[in-house]
């Protein structure tokens, strides 16, 4: 048995990936080291190389961090980094991919139109706030809507329940975006319904991250959904290759019924999302769901994606809000969903981030499963503490990846030392990603306090003021205060090895 299972692991498609990976950059080292050897012009172009990569870095308008450290890498290894550098430095996705998305998103502005009656009320009640929601419109391209119920939910059990209630009356169509998919309970009873509403002539389409199924899901799974039916979109197909393309991930969970309801969160696909299957103790996690016009930039941001792969759609208006919706949409507040993309330069969710700890005045509780954030991030959070804001983080008591853990420790004494209170979720793991502030603003989404979030992948989130769930996140997070263990400023500071261990 033992064997059987060394030979099935051996055999898979991660353990094949890793090995020829590994066989590639043996062989990229090997070639290097022959090239520098056989000449010393050779040997000193590569210098030059460094020299030029070196002055580019800090020429280059980019994060503080990331350029340090790639200067660090070229300083240590003066021979290798620059090379290093332009195989694996740049951030932006590989050309081919920025063509495709950019030639699918080419309709987003004229389908996303700011209403101005909803703008200046915004402004009426808070110039601070009709700023962040602003700068979404302009920048991120994602207008705010009123006429929005927000329901939010504390944990994955309560948005999977919702889903399959709302996935049960779908009349149009259901498009699905997510990083992973898993076979299992969750996954096996919202496939089912898929297939059943195909049956019905729904238009069912579902996209999912290659490198986030890895290990979940066979390999051309597609075909399978495809023979019952479903349109099926692959997202940058993992490829055994040293490529810089690959850094970039679709990291957006998104669920679209009809164009009136949406949801989108933490939760994936797969069973430890709703503690269906117990792998780091209690799982919590957090997710919206909303109801009514604000739904339209989330099916807007799905379109884009799929038509920048699949040019099937030359009129989005048809996928608006529809009439199978009995009555006039309603909700409290103002909502934004919004997406972040590695494509176009502006890091909407740092900035997003930035934002509410700027304005913040009384509160900011923060839910992450990482923390690996650039010095700006840095800065703001103890900036808000320091000038009396009770902020508050809540991260992993176990962790899902002990080197990711670690690296998150490694932050809390700075921040600690300037008055943010850290606690670790002592259930189990925490993968929601929140921010809630003065008890009127907040933030629900995708997004992870780490660099791959902040900077690599495809994300996305919604902004909320004055809506009702504003109040049930701080409730929320409030709970989860007292089930959590408060890290001390004494722990973090013991022994040598306290800032990483």
């Amino acid at each position: 048995m033992e064997k059987f299972r060394l030979l099935k692991f051996l055999s898979s498609r991660l353990s094949v990936t890793f090995i020829l990976i590994i066989i590639q950059a043996a062989w990229i080292a090997l070639m290097f080291l022959k090239l520098v050897g056989y000449s010393d012009i050779i040997s000193t172009a590569f210098k030059v190389l460094s020299i030029a990569m070196a002055l580019y870095i800090i020429t280059k308008a980019d994060v503080p961090a990331y350029r340090m450290g790639w200067i660090l890498v070229i300083l240590m290894i003066p021979l290798f980094g620059g090379l290093l550098y332009l195989l694996l430095g740049e951030k932006r996705p590989a050309r081919y991919m920025r063509i495709r998305l950019e030639k699918g998103m080419k309709n987003h502005a004229s389908y996303l139109v700011s209403n101005s009656e909803v703008e200046n009320e915004l402004k009426q009640k808070s110039n601070r706030v009709a700023g962040l929601f602003s700068y979404l419109s302009k920048y991120a391209r994602y207008p705010v809507w009123k006429n929005t119920d927000v329901t939010y939910h504390p944990l994955g059990e309560a948005q999977y329940a919702d889903m399959i209630t709302e996935l049960n009356k779908a009349k149009k169509f259901i498009f699905l975006e997510y990083f992973i998919i898993e076979e299992g309970e969750m996954w096996g009873s919202i496939l089912e319904i898929l297939s059943k509403k195909v049956s019905e002539g729904i238009d069912v389409r579902v996209i999912y991250d290659d490198m986030g199924c890895l290990r979940k899901i066979p390999a051309n799974y597609y075909k399978r959904l495809e023979k019952l039916g479903i349109k099926c979109l692959v997202f940058n197909p993992f490829i055994p290759i040293i490529s810089l393309v690959m850094n970039n991930r679709d990291h957006q969970k998104i669920m679209i019924i009809d164009g009136n309801v949406a949801f989108t969160g933490g939760i994936n696909l797969a069973d430890e999302y709703i503690n269906h299957r117990v792998r780091f103790g209690h799982w919590k996690d957090t997710g919206v769901m909303l109801r009514g016009e604000a739904v339209w930039n989330f099916t807007v941001m799905f379109l884009e994606m799929w038509n920048s792969y699949n040019p099937a759609d030359p009129d989005f208006a048809v996928f608006k809000p529809s009439e199978e919706h009995e009555g006039d949409f309603t909700g409290d507040g103002f909502v934004a969903p919004f997406g972040d993309s590695p494509l176009d330069g502006e890091t909407v969710s740092v900035n997003v981030y930035l934002d509410i700890l700027a304005q913040a005045k009384d509160y900011v509780y923060i839910f992450t499963p990482y923390l690996a954030i650039s010095d700006e991030l840095n800065l703001a959070l103890i900036a808000a503490a320091k000038r009396g804001v009770d902020v508050r983080m809540v991260l992993p008591g176990t962790p899902d990846k002990k080197i990711a853990y670690r690296l998150s420790r490694s932050y809390y004494l700075p921040l600690m030392e300037a008055g943010i209170r850290i606690y670790e979720y002592t259930p189990g793991f925490i993968h929601a990603k929140s921010y809630v502030c003065d008890d009127e603003l907040a933030v629900v989404g995708t997004i992870n306090m780490d660099y791959r979030s902040l900077y690599l992948h495809f994300e996305c989130g919604v902004v909320m003021y004055q809506c009702s769930a504003v109040q049930e996140l701080k409730k929320d997070a409030l709970k989860t205060f007292e089930v959590s263990h408060e890290v001390s400023v004494s722990e973090r500071r013991r022994g040598r090895l306290g800032r990483i261990y």
